[in-house]
């Protein structure tokens, strides 16, 4: 794989300090939101940023509860999460401008779920032409905005 020169992200690197166990059980019980960059909760669900984004603006809503399905959800817990969602896919639009979305969840490491013991929806935030030549020619993504900045605009 090529690499693309970022200098700037040596200060999300160096950040980063892997925390045993489930990462969104670790942000809402730390309620330490910009750490977490979790920048939207509500009764019983949370949204954060992604910090391996697909996309620039790629974020993660999830119960709170540590749950490893939707069939495990209560009615007011799905309720929740999908206003939670709505809400982030709100915010999303009015500061990012995208001209379309991916939303899904993947249930189970075979299906994907890189952390499959607690449930998340991923949005991914598209545009036309999002997807260019650098990663099919050049095996590398950008990601236009950092995420400290993406979180400052989240949050206001």
């Amino acid at each position: 794989m090529n690499k693309l020169w970022a200098p700037w992200r040596i200060g999300y690197i160096k950040k980063i300090k892997k925390e045993k166990g489930c990462l969104f059980c670790h942000a809402r019980l730390k309620k330490n939101d910009c750490r977490h960059y979790v920048f939207l909760r509500t009764r019983t669900s949370l949204a954060m940023l992604n910090i391996y984004p697909y996309n620039n603006g790629h974020i993660m809503v999830a119960p709170s509860r540590h749950v490893a399905s939707l069939d495990r959800l209560s009615r007011e817990e799905m309720s929740d999460l999908m206003d939670c969602l709505k809400k982030s896919q709100a915010l999303l639009r009015k500061i990012l401008k995208p001209e379309g979305f991916n939303i899904g969840i993947n249930e189970g490491r075979v299906a994907g779920a890189g952390i499959e013991g607690h449930l998340h929806i991923h949005v991914v935030p598209r545009w036309r032409g999002d997807s260019n030549f650098m990663p099919v020619i050049a095996d590398t993504k950008v990601i236009s905005q950092s995420l400290q900045s993406l979180y400052k605009e989240l949050t206001r």
